[in-house]
């Protein structure tokens, strides 16, 4: 095109811009960023049917309002076709947790503690997996308070000179 079409086009988009502008957020439900890509739209197809946009053949006005609708309505239909786009998690939500070495965790553990009396093995029970004090774990095992500490006391001490990762704990 020459330069004619192209102030042609610029003393279009100065005298019809702003209300196309304002009747494109309108449509678009007041979303500027989708008005201006619909008024964006709007002005390259302007730009190739610059020889149908004069008064003489019918309102220029017009004619910018009615192809802005047209390229509303298809961006409309075009997100409803499609599905709603969701951010994905920054973990995979498909992967599982690994559980072995929970496993095996549990397992040793388990051995240990079998390997312990069985009064000491309960007061552990009490003190450190039912999270009671000295004082409540003495009225669950209806032993002194002086007993509950006692084999707690040796009951770690065991622990330690058998498993002797336990000696940095």
């Amino acid at each position: 095109m020459t330069t004619t079409a192209s102030t042609l086009l610029d003393e279009i988009v100065r005298a019809h811009g702003p209300a196309l502008l304002a009747y494109t957020t309108r449509l678009t439900g007041g979303d500027r960023h989708r008005a201006e890509d619909v008024v964006q739209e709007t002005w390259l197809r302007a730009w190739r049917n610059l020889t149908r946009l004069t008064d003489d053949q019918g309102s220029v006005r017009g004619w910018l309002k009615r192809v802005a609708h047209n390229i509303a309505v298809d961006q409309h239909r075009a997100r409803a076709a499609r599905p709603a786009e969701v951010e994905m998690p920054a973990t995979d939500p498909t992967a599982t947790p690994e559980r072995a070495d929970e496993v095996v965790d549990r397992l040793f553990v388990a051995d240990v503690l079998r390997a312990l009396p069985t009064a000491h093995r309960a007061t552990l029970a009490e003190v450190y997996l039912a999270d009671r004090s000295t004082a409540a774990a003495a009225v669950a095992l209806q032993v002194p308070v002086g007993t509950v500490k006692s084999r707690v006391h040796n009951a770690l001490r065991t622990l330690r000179t058998t498993v002797p990762a336990l000696e940095a704990a």
